[in-house]
């Protein structure tokens, strides 16, 4: 699959704004791991070859394991491995991801409320919903995998 456009040079506002919101999350209380662990999850359950080629590699930079990398998609099944503030973070983005299945629920917002001050929730739901938008540029444009 060929790509279809440059997204830096055709929209480069849009583009600088996407770095903007990129750039606030990186002074969050997210660790890169964690942030890593959002991008990638969302990019699973969106198929979004070039984000996860993307964030997977920048996750074993940063130190995650391929074992948990390997995990990400069955984390439930593989609890002993995520600990609890990053099961709700997965659980957040998951939510988030598939907006469409009653949102972020109640009962995963309440937990993470136990976990997190407000301003980390924020942190956590604004770094799912970039993701999910550099996953529906890359889809929409079939950006090329990277090597």
């Amino acid at each position: 699959m060929s790509a279809r456009f440059n997204w830096t040079t055709i929209h480069p506002a849009a583009y600088k704004a996407g770095i903007g919101m990129e750039t606030a999350l990186q002074n969050s209380f997210l660790t890169p791991i964690q942030r890593e662990l959002i991008k990638i999850r969302a990019s699973q359950i969106n198929a979004c070859a070039f984000c996860l080629d993307m964030h997977t590699k920048d996750a074993l930079k940063y130190g995650e394991t391929p074992q948990r990398i390997f995990l990400l998609n069955a984390w439930r099944e593989a609890k002993e491995l995520f600990s609890e503030e990053e099961q709700v973070i997965l659980m957040i983005a998951e939510e988030i991801t598939l907006i469409s299945h009653k949102g972020l629920k109640e009962e995963t917002y309440q937990k993470a409320q136990e976990l997190f001050e407000e301003t980390q929730i924020a942190d956590i739901i604004m770094a799912s919903i970039v993701i999910n938008m550099w996953n529906r540029i890359a889809i929409s444009t079939h950006m090329p995998i990277g090597k």
